[in-house]
C-alpha cells in the first residue's frame, strides 16, 4: 500500500502537535491540541481527511497517546516514528521563518527563540519524513 495521506501526532503530556499531509509534503492542516482534547480532535480529522495511516512519535507522552489513537483509529494503522532531534529542527525552522523583533534582532539565529510553541511543526516534520521514507522506498530500484 502506498501512503498518500498521514495524520501526525507529535504527543506531550500537556499538549500535542497535530498535522496532516499529503504526499510529498502538502500540509493539510496543523495545530496544538490540549492533550485531553487528543481523541475528539483526531476522530475529527479522520473524517475530515480520511488519511492513510496515523504516525505517532516514540517520545515523551508516545505510550498514553498512542493507546489513545488505536483506541480511535478503528482498522487504520498507528505507526511509532522516530523523534529525535524533530523539536530542534522545528525550532530552526521557525526562527527562520519568522521576522525578529525588537532586541531579539541582534541576537544570532541560533540564540532566538519561537513566539508561539511549535509542537505542530514537529508532527509536520516527523510526517515529512516518513513520506519521504515512503516515497523513495516505492521509488522504482528503491
Amino acid at each position: 500500500m502506498t501512503v498518500r495521506r498521514v495524520l501526525s501526532v507529535d504527543p506531550g503530556t500537556g499538549k500535542c502537535g497535530v498535522a496532516v499531509l499529503e504526499a510529498p509534503a502538502t500540509v493539510l492542516w496543523h495545530g496544538i491540541v490540549p492533550r485531553t482534547e487528543l481523541r475528539s480532535r483526531v476522530i475529527d480529522l479522520l473524517h475530515r481527511f480520511c488519511p492513510d495511516c496515523i504516525l505517532v512519535g516514540n517520545g515523551t507522552g508516545s505510550r498514553d497517546a498512542t493507546t489513545d489513537l488505536r483506541a480511535v483509529a478503528g482498522k487504520l494503522p498507528v505507526i511509532p516514528v522516530p523523534e529525535r532531534n524533530s523539536s530542534e529542527r522545528a525550532r530552526a525552522r521557525c526562527v527562520a521563518e519568522q521576522r525578529p523583533r525588537g532586541w531579539q534582532r541582534m541576537l544570532p539565529r541560533s540564540l532566538r527563540t519561537p513566539n508561539e510553541p511549535y509542537d505542530d511543526v514537529v508532527a509536520v516534520i516527523l510526517a515529512e519524513e516518513y513520506l519521504t521514507r515512503e516515497l523513495s522506498a516505492a521509488a522504482p530500484g528503491g
